[in-house]
């Protein structure tokens, strides 16, 4: 086999940028599986370049030239980016790959743009293609593994591909790790409900800390486990093997059920600094917080007391709601949001609108079938620049009224205060005032305030989104445009368009088959 030379974009961002964010932030945001590829094709006797894209980076530069193969992996906001770059580089010669989340949410629309779209991959897969390594035209191929790997490449294997990307984060020089795929738990709408949960090699863990602290003082962790914690003490034992208590900064997301005052403790002498637990819901999910008897008010009292004490042991807590799930009707979900936002004032409250993202889950199904899906761009799915779910229980105006009143209440400047006042470090009261006052939160709510008013004002506008017209709204375009810039020339005609149905379709035809 003829060596390749073979670039890896991991596209953190959608569109060239220059914010401060950006700028400070965006390479804290690398995906692990770019690192993996890059790992396996390098192994494989391949010369192989990563770029983590945070914005900034002229890929036509960074990237060798006359390249072979060009990995792109895309969460679905990036996905006109990368479909964009995809165009670009074909037309330099270069066979195209894409893998990451929209890969796996939107497959049948992803291959009319690449060569190979990649589902769960092992490394036998990368190897099928750098075998083959052939344009698929005019439709690409899809290949996918029947499961997640059982293990991949640690910290110290991927090292000299994570170390140029934290070079571009002034800041903070977070290490992204992983010791778990999958989920116990079963949330409809998530990508991980039907993944099975799969421990990855403590032993890996162990050597991989173990190497960082040749690199760093003290280390700052990022773990990318869809639920950090499951195997809590194993997972403890690992990292107290490793050095010494406190010779780490992590940082995870799990779930209220796993974050027990005991478990909070280990957390905190093994220096844990930000846990990013998911609420979602008022009404359900309780099982995810150990409060599946209890809704309404009373869920939100115990909800409250239970990040209230987190802050005992932990200094930076983002807790998660989803709004607009079909259990929510009324003033009531909302008010009970902001309840909590002044039970627990430390707490910064992420909010994402219900969205479904095409293959992810089997509740997309019953949204398709119902007719509840629109065609929104995959440059807005990103679960706060659109609704692409038709909420059950509101009209598109009502909810917007709800989603604007609470967005307002929660970065008030009157809340903005007593999060600042209530964090108790320096670090988390900047962090947190940061994002109230950037695109987070004012931005957000002016979004919300556009979107409100464009649907009441604008005929066309409200159409699209009661699912009557499927005209993209100019307001859309516009922002992809901007958002794009020097790549919009290479975004393939058709591909702000998606069949939202394309999910449901298929799986009726699979079924006629059997």
């Amino acid at each position: 086999m003829a060596k390749l030379t073979i670039g890896i974009i991991d596209l953190v961002c959608k569109g060239p940028t220059t914010t401060l964010w950006a700028r400070a932030m965006h390479a804290n945001l690398a995906s692990i599986m770019p690192q993996v590829v890059a790992t396996w094709c390098e192994q494989a006797g391949h010369d192989v370049t990563l770029i983590c894209y945070t914005g900034q980076e002229d890929l036509r530069k960074e990237l060798p030239p006359k390249v072979d193969l060009v990995f792109i992996s895309a969460f679905t906001q990036a996905a006109l980016m990368g479909y964009a770059l995809s165009n670009y580089f074909r037309s330099q010669g270069a066979v195209t790959v894409l893998g990451g989340p929209h890969a796996r949410c939107y497959p049948d629309d992803a291959v009319r743009y690449f060569d190979y779209v990649l589902g769960f991959t092992h490394q036998a897969t990368i190897q099928e293609v750098l075998d083959e390594c052939q344009p698929q035209r005019p439709e690409g191929k899809h290949l996918s593994a029947g499961r997640q790997p059982a293990q991949l490449p640690g910290v110290q294997e991927r090292w000299k591909f994570i170390a140029p990307t934290l070079k571009k984060a002034p800041v903070l020089q977070m290490v992204p790790m992983i010791g778990s795929v999958g989920c116990p738990y079963t949330c409809p709408f998530c990508i991980d409900a039907t993944v099975d949960y799969q421990p990855l090699s403590v032993d890996v863990i162990k050597d991989d800390l173990r190497f960082l602290l040749t690199k760093f003082k003290r280390p700052v962790v990022g773990w990318h486990d869809p639920n950090f914690g499951v195997r809590f003490g194993e997972t403890m034992d690992a990292i107290a093997s490793a050095a010494p208590l406190g010779s780490f900064r992590f940082m995870a997301e799990s779930s209220l059920s796993i974050l027990t005052e005991d478990h909070l403790k280990v957390l905190n002498q093994h220096g844990f600094e930000a846990l990013l637990p998911g609420v979602e819901s008022w009404y359900e999910l309780g099982n995810k917080s150990r409060t599946s008897r209890m809704a309404g008010a009373e869920k939100v009292e115990r909800i409250a007391e239970h990040v209230n004490l987190m802050f005992k042991y932990v200094p930076y807590v983002q807790t998660n709601f989803v709004l607009g799930l079909d259990s929510d009707s009324g003033d009531e979900p909302f008010e009970l949001t902001k309840r909590f936002v002044d039970l627990a004032p430390a707490a910064f409250p992420g909010y994402s609108l219900l969205s479904a993202f095409g293959e992810a889950a089997p509740l997309n199904l019953d949204y398709q079938q119902n007719n509840r899906v629109l065609p929104f761009p995959f440059h807005f799915l990103n679960n706060h620049l659109s609704m692409n779910v038709k909420p059950q229980n509101y009209g598109w105006v009502d909810f917007y009224d709800k989603v604007i009143d609470l967005t307002a209440y929660t970065f008030s400047p009157k809340a903005i205060y007593r999060r600042h006042a209530a964090s108790p470090t320096w670090a988390a009261k900047w962090m947190n005032t940061m994002r109230a006052v950037s695109s987070e939160g004012f931005g957000r709510l002016r979004f919300f305030r556009q979107v409100r008013r464009n649907l009441v004002h604008n005929r066309p506008f409200r159409d699209y989104f009661e699912g009557q017209s499927q005209e993209l709204p100019a307001f859309y375009r516009q922002i992809i445009e901007k958002d794009l810039g020097e790549w919009l020339p290479w975004l393939p005609a058709g591909a702000m368009e998606h069949n939202p149905n394309a999910y449901l379709q298929k799986t009726r035809a699979a079924a006629l088959v059997q």
